[in-house]
């Protein structure tokens, strides 16, 4: 069984020249679709407040990796646990909370298992869905930006795709 507790507050942020640093990740699997075919999917989360899904993300720490963050946050989040394989760019982008600007890193998450239990589940929906979908849902240009990335980056590598067969 695993234990697992949400961080709160912010006092251990990193910050760069007063940009709040932080860091994500794309979670995604492949599904057959019909006899041979393999489709991306990814898993998108409801946003804390507001509408949309989102990709989760949240603020990197001074006591860990990047890496370390993201599958924290996508843990907390998503209720996913994986492999990060590469970091799929860094934006900067406008928060829309505060009038600051963040800078934001996103990986992607080869999904290797969803847990029934995680930190955020009663705060957040998760959904499988498509990459076009994930377009239509997520307000955030950044993230639809390294979504782009994401699906650039496998259609150039699909290794994935075979091993999904069973």
């Amino acid at each position: 069984m695993m234990c697992l507790v949400a961080r709160t507050g912010r006092h251990l942020q990193r910050y760069d020249g007063g940009c709040r640093q932080v860091v994500g990740c794309i979670p995604y699997r492949y599904r057959r679709k019909g006899n041979q075919n393999m489709e991306l999917e990814v898993l998108a989360i409801s946003a804390q407040k507001g509408n949309g899904m989102q990709f989760p993300k949240g603020g990197w720490e001074i006591d860990e990796s990047m890496e370390q963050a993201a599958l924290r946050e996508t843990i907390e989040e998503a209720g996913v646990v994986g492999s990060i394989e590469s970091k799929l760019g860094k934006w900067l982008y406008k928060s829309k909370r505060q009038d600051s600007v963040h800078e934001g890193y996103m990986f992607s998450l080869l999904v290797k298992k969803q847990l029934e239990n995680w930190p955020e589940k009663n705060i957040r929906n998760r959904r499988w869905m498509s990459v076009a979908e994930a377009k239509e849902v997520c307000p955030y240009t950044w993230m639809k930006e390294a979504l782009d990335v994401l699906v650039s980056r496998q259609n150039l590598n699909p290794r994935q795709k075979g091993e999904e067969r069973h």
